[in-house]
């Protein structure tokens, strides 16, 4: 299976089905980090993972769309723990 991940937003919400298969059938590491305030892609998107993958690791911040902007150094912390 190939995934396109650098697509345009409409051809990634085609490949959900895959990515959903992916994850139920390989469950690999997977930690999703997100602003629990994004307009956009709301919490339930990111608790999403967990339905398709159990051992998903779910982490909110206080923050919105660009988590990244606000949040870095909090973000780089759960990434290397994560990691470790």
């Amino acid at each position: 299976m190939q995934l396109d991940l650098f697509g345009d937003y409409k051809s990634n919400v085609a490949q959900y089905p895959s990515f959903q298969e992916y994850f139920r059938t390989h469950k690999p590491p997977l930690l999703a980090v997100w602003g629990k305030n994004d307009p956009f892609f709301v919490p339930p998107g990111a608790e999403a993972f967990k339905r398709d993958n159990p051992r998903a690791v779910v982490r909110f911040f206080d923050t919105g769309h660009f988590a990244l902007e606000t949040h870095a150094r909090e973000i780089a912390a759960s990434i290397r723990d994560f990691l470790s």
